[in-house]
């Protein structure tokens, strides 16, 4: 029966969550969706991934209330409902009202919230998130077409979210507690309890910090957080880092890698591997009003290369540059510009996979949950660490006639320069 149960509010974070469980000692399956019905046999912790995170509030708060009670069904003894290391939301949600849920499905009168994610940059201080050196609203999250982040106070921010009606308070867990020992967080939060909060932002600067706060959690029903919490929560159960746990079947099959996001560090990414002379394909947000003459296109080209050099990687992009993307957007409309780059690029993979590729790294939360459902992939075991926040995956398609897929879901903000070069050299 699965010791921790994970609520992941996009498919990226879920396998950034469950990459940091694997390199901490624990068998992780994760899925896509909640399961019909089904168990999970083998798994110290499963991780369902929902894609929530800009749906609307009540049906967000409908598909995690739907996988806390299967998670629990499983045996879960935690709730872990992970959120974007940057806080992704808007005033409205949906991280408030899916805690709020949630405590109310699990009886829980207190919680902690931290997006802390060192490895990644992202850490807490006084309430305040930061991304490097910058406070979060200081960064190109300000400006983000779907959850912009124009406030770095996060106790401000959670608490615009929450009901009123229902009273809750959003406190601080400040540095001094968590820097000191899971002891000092604990008593700060009898105290916050005692004087009416119920949900806490937790700073932490570092991973010390983080098994702190793990520590501090080991009897919590429930705990909100990015993937950075995760390594501080397997030894409450007596796990340790093991090979073992992120072993998956040998790799084969063709390579490629198929981009949508739009982010910074995507766009480094695809700079680099077109500086080292990549073989590449741009997918012309423009030319995808012509799906299927567009797909085709790609496909024919992709056909041709592997033909010549069937070892070498593949990128296929719609990634660009701010200017571009702000072009197609006025043209179409986002919603509409973002749906047709979305089937455009989830085709091309599904027709990798039956041309052979059975290697793909896909970047971008939107871009890899549209492929994951374009390639009928159900579940997957997660495997090693390419950087941090992304790992190797293996997972069944109905595309592929034979054997099984290794997958890097990488999200858009995550990733070394040379992140899709590395990739296929690590996985080799």
């Amino acid at each position: 029966m699965a010791l921790l149960g994970c609520i992941a509010d996009d498919l990226t974070g879920a396998t950034d969550l469950a990459n940091n469980l694997v390199r901490a000692g624990m068998r992780v399956v994760q899925t896509f969706g909640v399961p019909d019905g089904a168990h999970i046999a083998d798994a110290d912790a499963i991780v369902v991934a929902l894609k929530s995170r800009t749906i609307p509030a009540a049906d967000a708060v409908a598909q995690s209330l739907e996988a806390c009670r299967w998670l629990r069904a499983q045996g879960a003894r935690q709730i872990y409902f992970k959120i974007c290391s940057t806080f992704d939301s808007t005033p409205e949600g949906n991280i408030g009202p899916v805690m709020e849920a949630l405590m109310d499905e699990l009886g829980c009168g207190f919680a902690i919230a931290t997006p802390a994610f060192p490895d990644a940059g992202r850490t807490v201080s006084q309430g305040q998130l930061f991304v490097g050196d910058a406070l979060l609203s200081d960064t190109h999250m300000r400006n983000h077409p779907l959850t912009p982040m124009t406030d770095a106070n996060l106790v401000r921010v959670l608490q615009r979210q929450l009901d009123t009606r229902r009273g809750r308070k959003v406190g601080l867990v400040d540095i001094t507690a968590v820097a000191d020992s899971a002891d000092a967080i604990r008593r700060r939060m009898d105290r916050l309890r005692a004087e009416g909060f119920h949900i806490a932002i937790a700073d932490a600067v570092s991973n010390e910090d983080l098994f702190h706060l793990g520590a501090a959690l080991h009897d919590a029903q429930f705990v909100a957080a990015a993937s950075g919490l995760a390594i501080g929560l397997p030894i409450n159960w007596g796990f340790a880092p093991t090979r073992n746990a992120s072993r998956l079947p040998q790799p084969a099959g063709n390579k490629a890698i198929i981009s949508g996001s739009c982010s910074v560090a995507t766009l480094a990414q695809v700079r680099g591997f077109l500086s080292e002379g990549g073989n590449s394909f741009y997918l012309d947000p423009i030319e995808a009003a012509d799906e299927l003459g567009l797909i085709a296109k790609t496909l024919a080209w992709a056909r041709d290369c592997w033909a010549r050099d069937s070892s070498l990687p593949l990128l296929i992009y719609s990634t660009s540059e701010p200017q571009s993307v702000m072009a197609v957007q006025e043209r179409y409309g986002s919603q509409q510009a973002g749906a047709m780059i979305e089937r455009a690029l989830s085709a091309v993979a599904f027709g990798l996979v039956q041309f052979g590729a059975r290697q793909l790294v896909l970047a971008g939360g939107e871009t890899a949950g549209a492929c994951a459902h374009a390639l009928e992939i159900r579940q997957m075991q997660i495997g090693p660490q390419i950087d941090p926040g992304v790992p190797w995956c293996y997972a069944v398609s109905p595309a592929a006639a034979t054997g099984g897929l290794h997958v890097a879901f990488k999200s858009g903000n995550f990733g070394s320069a040379n992140f899709f070069t590395r990739a296929f050299e690590l996985l080799t």
